[in-house]
C-alpha cells in the first residue's frame, strides 16, 4: 500500500516512532520520552491512521519495523533534526557566541591533544554550552546524520551524501606486543622477524565504508611483504588485551594504548619504514543549519595541526601517511 504523507502527522508523533525504533520497544520508548506506554501507542496509531499503513510488527520481544516503518524512518529522522535546526536558529539570535553545540568524538581522541583544545575552547566562550558524546566511528556519523550531535569526529572519511567530511587530523599508529614476547626485547624489529606473526585487528567489511584500522595494517603488511596470520577481534579493548597476553601483535591508534605504554603492559615496536596513521574526519550535516557557535568550533577543529609531533621512542613519524 502506498504511504500517503497528510499534513495532521505531528511532531510530537514522529518523536514517538523515532523512540520507539532507537529504544527497541513501546516501554523503552515511553520511559524515554517520560510519557505513559498509552500515550506512546496513541501517538503511533494516529501516525500510522495518518500514514496509511502500520509502521511496526509487534513482537513478543518488542516491535519490528515494517517495510513502510523502514521507508519513513530516514523521513522522520530528517524532520527532527530539522525541527533542531530551527530551534538552533532561533537561539544564534542572542550572538555567535552563545548557544549549544554537540560534539561526538571516538572515545580514543579524548588522549589526543584535542581534550586540551576543546578546553580552551570552553574557557575562552564560555556563553557556549559545549556538549561532548562518545561513540564508534559509524556511530558518530549516525549521530551527526539523525541531527542528535551538530558535530563529530571519526576515523576515516564518511561517503554518506547527506554528510560532508573535512580532514582536520592524522592520529598516528604504532605497532605494538605483549610485554613478554619476544620482540618487546628488540631494539630494532627487522622486517624478517615478522613473518608469520599473527596480528590482531578490526574485521574486515565484506561491503560497504572501509575499517580503517584493519585497512592500515594491510597497506602495513603489503608493504613489508610478509604474510601474517590475521586474527579479527571487534572490541579495541579485547584487541589491547590480546596483545598483553601474548596472543599476537597489533597496529593501533597512539592514544588508544597511552596508558599502556607508559605502564609497559605493552611495548612500542621499532619497526623501519613504518610510517601509517589514521585520518580525523570533522562531519556534519549537508544541510545543516550552522550557528555562530557551530561555525566557531569547526574554526578550532580545522586548525587542530593534521601532523603530530611524535617524540615518544618506537612511535610513527609524519612522514609515509597511508593515503585513502
Amino acid at each position: 500500500m502506498p504511504i500517503s504523507y497528510h499534513d495532521a502527522v505531528e511532531l510530537d508523533q514522529v518523536e514517538a516512532f523515532v523512540a520507539v525504533v532507537r529504544r527497541g520497544g513501546f516501554t523503552r520508548a515511553a520511559s524515554s520520552l517520560h510519557l505513559s506506554q498509552p500515550a506512546i501507542s496513541r501517538r503511533i496509531h494516529l501516525l500510522e491512521h495518518e500514514l496509511g499503513a502500520p509502521l511496526f510488527d509487534r513482537v513478543r520481544s518488542g516491535a519490528v519495523l515494517t517495510d513502510a516503518g523502514r521507508a519513513f524512518l530516514p523521513h522522520a529522522e530528517a524532520v527532527l533534526a530539522s525541527a533542531r535546526d530551527g530551534r538552533e536558529a532561533v537561539g544564534a539570535l542572542r550572538g555567535p557566541d552563545r548557544g549549544t553545540v554537540t560534539l561526538a568524538l571516538v572515545g580514543t581522541l579524548a588522549s589526543t591533544p584535542l581534550t586540551a583544545r576543546l578546553r580552551r575552547f570552553r574557557e575562552t566562550r564560555p556563553g557556549i554550552d559545549l556538549r561532548l558524546r562518545t561513540a564508534l566511528s559509524r556511530e558518530v556519523s549516525e549521530l551527526v546524520r539523525r541531527g542528535e550531535a551538530t558535530l563529530g569526529l571519526r576515523y576515516d572519511a564518511d561517503p554518506h551524501p547527506d554528510l560532508v567530511s573535512t580532514r582536520v587530523h592524522d592520529e598516528p599508529m604504532v605497532a605494538v606486543c605483549g610485554a613478554r614476547h619476544p620482540l618487546a626485547r628488540v631494539r630494532r624489529v627487522r622486517i624478517e622477524a615478522l613473518a608469520g606473526e599473527r596480528w590482531i585487528t578490526f574485521p574486515s567489511r565484506a561491503a560497504g565504508p572501509r575499517e580503517p584500522y584493519s585497512y592500515a595494517l594491510d597497506q602495513a603488511l603489503a608493504g613489508w611483504r610478509v604474510t601474517a596470520e590475521i586474527v579479527p577481534i571487534d572490541s579495541l579493548t579485547a584487541q589491547k588485551r590480546m596483545v598483553e597476553a601474548g596472543f599476537g601483535l597489533a597496529l593501533l591508534p597512539e592514544s588508544s594504548v597511552d596508558e599502556e605504554l607508559r605502564v609497559r603492559t605493552l611495548r612500542a615496536l621499532r619497526i623501519p619504514n613504518l610510517r601509517a596513521t589514521l585520518p580525523v574526519e570533522l562531519i556534519h550535516r549537508r544541510r545543516a543549519y550552522l550557528s555562530g557557535a557551530a561555525r566557531a568550533l569547526i574554526a578550532m577543529l580545522t586548525d587542530w595541526p593534521k601532523t603530530p609531533t611524535i617524540g615518544r621512542p618506537g612511535a610513527l613519524g609524519p612522514s609515509g601517511v597511508l593515503q585513502d
